[in-house]
């Protein structure tokens, strides 16, 4: 018989968790699927793992005998994953580079032209992943660090480093009863239909519909799994947006208005990796992120003034 990796991860985490739902949440995918592989592995193997009822799981003894040695499977699953992406990396002298949004505001020239500087003959590969993966592929193994706006899951796994600080504006359909006005108070919002990110996008999601200023849960009109989708979304009336400054900008197109926003925390860009992932690349290139931050040499590297004020981190 054959039995996906995969299949022992999920399976690992249900026994954990001692739920399909916080399970599923862990793993960041729907609660359905997660059970649907589950009574798959059980079919693999031709036991029942799980005794379930209607408010607990627990192991059955097939389960428990499973259970060390799923743990030990993953646990050495991911280790080969480290080394043969430390190989790949060596060999091929590539960082693989994950990111949900445009990352632009001259970042990336500054901080490949240092790349060049302080490891010669590397590069940067980016691959776009979807906001319904909240780890932006650093989970599964898919890249080795990644741009990400915050907050990601803070469950240990994974470290993190604030290259960038910006307000929160809002997108909003030319035609929106507040699209005239030069600066949104949040509590307009609170009522208006929002495009939202996908559920298994977490805290990212509940950040992106002003949780930590609502005294009730967000009216959702939609969900998007790309910045793409939610601009068709807003631009189509359907609902509203929030997005950062710098995005409100690198975005830009005639049947969106983006506005500020007032009442809101910032939001924070940061370079994220597997806490777990000690390779001397991760550091330099999140370092390296962090100094092409500062206002002085993306305008440098622009040949354009610095940006405006409250943009970017203090030192």
């Amino acid at each position: 018989m054959d039995v996906h990796g995969r299949d022992l991860r999920y399976f690992v985490a249900v026994a954990e968790e001692q739920s399909f739902t916080r399970a599923a949440r862990r793993l960041f995918i729907s609660q359905p699927a997660l059970s649907k592989q589950i009574r798959q592995l059980e079919q693999s193997l031709r036991t029942v793992l799980f005794v379930r009822d209607r408010r607990t799981i627990r192991l059955t003894p097939a389960g428990e005998a499973l259970l060390p040695h799923a743990r030990r499977l993953t646990e050495n699953w991911e280790t080969a994953l480290l080394a043969v992406s430390e190989a790949s990396a060596q060999a091929g002298a590539t960082v693989r580079v994950g990111f949900q949004t445009r990352i632009g505001r001259g970042l990336i020239p500054a901080v490949a032209a240092r790349m060049n500087q302080r490891l010669p003959g590397w590069r940067l590969d980016f691959r776009q992943v979807s906001w319904a993966d909240p780890t932006v592929g650093l989970a599964r193994g898919e890249v080795d660090v990644a741009i990400a706006w915050l907050p990601v899951p803070d469950t240990g796994a994974l470290s993190w480093r604030v290259v960038a600080r910006e307000d929160v504006w809002v997108a909003l359909a030319p035609r929106h009863r507040l699209a005239g006005l030069c600066t949104v108070p949040f509590a307009d919002l609170v009522d208006e239909p929002f495009i939202a990110l996908p559920r298994t996008a977490g805290a990212q999601r509940d950040f992106w519909l002003g949780a930590a200023a609502r005294r009730s849960p967000a009216v959702v009109a939609g969900e998007a799994e790309t910045a793409e989708e939610s601009f068709e979304a807003v631009a189509s009336g359907s609902g509203i947006a929030l997005l950062s400054a710098g995005n409100a900008e690198i975005y830009r197109r005639d049947d969106v208005v983006c506005r500020p926003v007032s009442g809101l925390p910032p939001s924070e860009l940061a370079v994220v990796w597997r806490t777990v992932d000690n390779r001397p690349f991760v550091d330099v290139f999140a370092d390296i992120c962090r100094a092409c931050s500062r206002p002085e040499v993306l305008a440098n590297q622009a040949g354009k003034p610095a940006p405006r004020a409250g943009l970017w981190p203090s030192e």
